[in-house]
């Protein structure tokens, strides 16, 4: 069990970094290593709980560089993604590919907007949990992930770490936690490319000693070798013996030998291998120039493969797991008009200029983390276009560059996607342009987090996709209670939408379809539309993609992307596009719960406002409520008017925030303000009981308020501050002036005896103004400020009523585009019957 004090299913210490325990390091290496193994992944990865327990901390991959997890290097433990929730639930995420992760996981889909398959398990032994284990494969076309037996092996190989772990930790041989240190990078395992056998001949017994590589390089058992170098010369081509006995006798002269080439006898042909060697020395220096000591190497293949690439014109190169240039043919060299010695060792976009556009990495990104070839266009300065191809590995990437045939499209831009036959030589021309997937969910999820109803992420969602697509139509839905409903539309004849309106969701209906399968819908032209739907007469779309909005495993809406024409959807513009969908669901998902508690919200506050103010002698009311511009548009500012036995009571108040929360408070305080004043007790006494009513609400919000008791027969009035702004008094002659009147603390702030009263004297056709701050703060200048400037606007102010009056206080405010607070305001004129 945990040691008190502990989190259940925590580490309750040692949290480790990769560097920093050898024996540590190598029981991770293992770990990724086998991971890639069991499950046939083309990486895996190790995430680590930090010290602190809040974040998992990448310590070891294996077939995937680090650079390419970019942000996800440190994740969250409470986060949304998929090692976290594995993390925390001890459950295993399996994520067969891109369509199941958007659905479930739309941030990953979004960082890594790639057609891939995860799986992640935890990492523990017994009670302590060190992290999460991660590997990833190529999505395949039916997307079917891993089999259960492959699953059950990744959490075997997680348990075998955690129990390593947990043994290590015992013995305090964790190491420290330093999360700063970069992960170990391993990679994956592969059948050597080149064999490297070792001899040493006495020429002069002609006895030979040779390794079990060298045997097997010459097709010899190695059980069965007789220790004779004529043994081996027997394997040498006889054309070759006479050359290969010069360099022999070469060697004994110069003391060694330099890549002398053989042809060995292999069965169905012959091979060549190069011999390396020389002559060793005595511990006093001289030559033992009956020995000969050195290697055979054998590079199967490669070496004529790499001949046979150097006689081509086109340009072919390999790149390591982080992008790194490992080789180039001279036809590179001269497509890319840059030297062999500059481009090895980098990574392209870094040495070339015109590489750097961002777009490029993401496409090596994208065929890395999805293991899918990709081919994409690059103008070369000034005006040469070239066609690139990556085919990934696990071991890297090999890429093919050539000059574009035939006609490039005007706006073809920076990375533009070209289909396999483009990317194989043909001269058709390449598709539409396409900005770079991960860029285009980045620009519309930034331009989503500006939208908060469900009216604005339509708009923002049809001013984006249009254009980034080249579509012509959009129609963007919503589910409710499993109909549909047209939220917005693009481009769609009048009343076209009009059938499909209130439709349940069933089969047979393209946007049914996709929601209920989850998955997006793909029809390229009118021919394949009708041949999937004959029933339904065809769009005025020439294709279409109906992309399924899902969030938390829900339907939330559908939108469908309307074409002219046939239009092909290649696999990058078919993930860009499943990528957005999960963006635009969460999108539509917050403003829908936006829109109704905004609903829920205003009705409350028109519930709680006084709609009508009583009719009293002697005295004129009027208030105004104006909500913010931003946020809710509501807030806890109020205002009421309340006969009471020796008057009438005039107050206004605010509650800090602008919520439900802040309304509800706000109704309550009214409430308690009302019941307190028309039972009868002093202006003070009623401040004091509403301040112990808030305190009671524990924790609740502050509030400020104004509370005026007018007795109308005498013109004076009792005033109760309670942390709020100063009322203005204006005199029959115009003179106006903010009362100076002692103000004791907010309300809810403190528990307070009772609160300060001040005496009033109210002179015949005097008016009173009672405001929040709403209507006197302004950026960039303090609320004295603003109080002095509404005053001199009720000194000067002509108005030919009270209701014109308030109004106009209220004017600059209402035409403000940026103003945050709402705002509440009471105005109270004093005339007396014999004044009239």
């Amino acid at each position: 069990m945990p040691p008190s004090g502990t989190e259940p299913g925590t580490r309750p210490s040692g949290t480790v970094r990769p560097g920093g325990a050898p024996e540590r390091d190598d029981v991770l290496v293992d770990a990724v290593v086998r991971a890639v193994e069991v499950t046939g992944a083309h990486a895996a990865s190790v995430f680590l709980v930090s010290r602190d327990r809040r974040s998992l901390v990448l310590s070891a991959v294996c077939g995937t560089p680090p650079s390419l997890l970019g942000g996800w290097q440190r994740i969250p433990v409470s986060g949304a993604i998929p090692v976290a929730v594995a993390y925390r639930s001890g459950r295993t995420v399996h994520l067969a590919g891109a369509d199941e992760t958007m659905r479930r996981f739309p941030q990953l889909a979004m960082a890594l907007p790639y057609s891939f398959g995860s799986a992640s398990v935890r990492v523990k032994a017994a009670e302590s949990v060190f992290g999460a284990m991660a590997v990833v494969w190529a999505a395949g076309p039916e997307g079917e992930g891993l089999s259960k037996a492959q699953r059950r092996r990744l959490r075997a190989t997680a348990d075998r770490l955690g129990a390593s772990l947990a043994r290590l930790e015992e013995r305090g041989a964790l190491g420290e936690s330093d999360t700063v240190s970069a992960p170990l990078v391993v990679p994956v395992r592969s059948a050597p490319a080149v064999r490297v056998g070792l001899f040493d001949w006495n020429l002069d017994t002609g006895a030979l000693v040779a390794d079990d590589e060298l045997c097997a390089i010459f097709g010899i058992d190695p059980g069965e070798f007789d220790g004779r170098a004529a043994t081996l010369a027997a394997k040498i081509d006889d054309a070759g013996l006479p050359g290969f006995r010069s360099a022999a006798r070469t060697a004994v002269e110069e003391g060694h030998v330099l890549a002398h080439g053989l042809r060995i006898r292999d069965g169905g042909g012959d091979r060549t291998v190069a011999l390396w060697g020389r002559v060793p020395e005595t511990p006093g220096g001289r030559r033992m120039r009956s020995h000969l000591v050195g290697a055979v190497l054998d590079s199967g293949t490669g070496m004529a493969a790499v001949e046979a690439i150097e006689r081509l014109t086109d340009g072919f190169f390999a790149l390591a797991p982080d992008g790194r240039v490992t080789y180039a043919n001279h036809g590179l060299e001269r497509l890319l008009r840059v030297r062999q010695d500059e481009l090895l060792g980098r990574r392209p976009w870094d040495v070339l200029p015109w590489l750097a556009d961002p777009v490029y990495e993401d496409r090596y990104r994208a065929a890395m983390i999805s293991q899918q070839p990709v081919s994409f266009l690059a103008r070369r300065p000034p005006d040469q276009w070239l066609v690139f191809s990556l085919h990934p590995g696990s071991q890297g990437m090999t890429g093919w560059a050539a000059r574009v045939r035939g006609s490039v499209p005007a706006d073809a831009g920076p990375g533009t996607a070209v289909a396999e036959e483009v990317a194989a030589g043909a001269s058709s021309p390449p598709v539409a342009p396409r900005l770079g997937t991960l860029y285009r969910v980045l620009q519309l999820g930034s331009a989503l987090t500006e939208a908060v109803t469900a009216r604005g992420v339509c708009e923002v969602v049809a001013e984006q996709l249009l254009p980034a697509f080249g579509g012509r139509r959009m129609a963007l839905y919503v589910v409710t209670e499993r109909r549909l409903h047209l939220l917005l539309q693009r481009g769609y004849r009048k009343g076209f939408l009009d059938r499909f309106e209130g439709s349940t969701l069933r089969r047979g209906l393209p946007v049914s379809d996709a929601l209920i399968s989850g998955a997006p819908l793909f029809i390229e032209s009118r021919d394949e539309f009708a041949r999937a739907y004959p029933g339904i007469h065809p769009s005025e779309s020439g294709s279409a993609a109906f992309l399924p909005l899902i969030a938390s495993s829900r339907p939330v809406g559908a939108c469908v992307l309307g074409f002219d024409g046939a239009h092909r959807f290649l696999g990058d513009e078919r993930d860009l596009l499943t990528a957005l969908g999960g963006v635009i669901a969460h999108a539509l998902q917050r403003a829908r719960l936006y829109d109704a508690e905004f609903a829920v919200a205003h009705g409350l506050q028109d519930a709680l406002l006084p709609h009508r103010l009583p009719t009293l002698p002697d005295v004129r009311v009027t208030g105004r409520y104006l909500p913010g511009t931003r946020g809710m548009d509501i807030g806890g500012d109020w205002y009421d008017v309340i006969p009471t036995r020796d008057g009438v009571a005039l107050v206004v108040g605010d509650v800090e925030g602008h919520n439900v929360a802040a309304a509800a408070v706000m109704g309550q305080l009214r409430s308690a303000v009302r019941a307190f004043a028309t039972a009868g007790h002093q202006p003070g006494d009623v401040i004091s009981s509403t301040n112990r009513l808030l305190l009671d609400l524990d924790p609740g919000p502050l509030a400020s308020c104004c509370y005026v008791r007018l007795d109308p027969g005498s013109g004076v009035a009792r005033v109760v501050l309670a942390g709020h702004c100063p009322p203005l008094l204006r005199r029959p002659g115009g003179y106006t002036e903010a009362l100076d009147l002692p103000c004791g603390p907010l309300l809810g702030a403190a528990d307070v005896d009772r609160y300060p009263e001040s005496d009033l004297h109210f002179p015949p056709g005097s008016i009173l103004a009672l405001y929040t701050d709403g209507l006197v703060e302004r950026r960039g200048s303090d609320v004295a400020t603003g109080i002095d400037r509404l005053r001199a606007s009720l000194a000067h102010v002509r108005a030919g009523s009270l209701e014109e009056l308030a109004d106009k206080l209220l004017l600059d405010a209402r035409q403000s585009p940026s103003r945050m607070d709402d705002i509440a305001l009471l105005l109270c004129e004093y005339a007396p019957a014999e004044r009239r």
